[in-house]
């Protein structure tokens, strides 16, 4: 995992929030972080900027933690940010 990559989400991930980007680890679940549904929506938005990738809507929906969208969105990033390989977006 990038540690550059990293960063570059929690950051997306914080400002999205409107939290303190020291709060997002990559251990953290959506849930201990208060993100719900609608929050996801807006996460994935900002991340989508950010990285010029797409995000396929069911493996967004297989999301719970911040490590997972990390390693997927790396994934999308390697392949191209078209999200349309099969297997590389299975962990996002």
């Amino acid at each position: 995992m990038s540690e550059e990559l990293t960063e570059r989400v929690l950051k997306t991930i914080a400002q999205a929030q409107r939290i303190p980007v020291e709060k997002v680890k990559i251990d953290s679940t959506f849930e201990e972080l208060g993100i719900d549904s609608m929050d996801g929506v807006n996460i994935l938005f900002a991340l989508e900027n950010e990285f010029d990738i797409t995000i396929p809507d069911e493996a967004a929906k297989q999301i719970r933690s911040i490590r997972e969208m990390v390693e997927g969105v790396e994934k999308l990033v390697n392949d191209g940010g078209n999200g349309s390989a099969a297997a590389p977006v299975a962990a996002l």
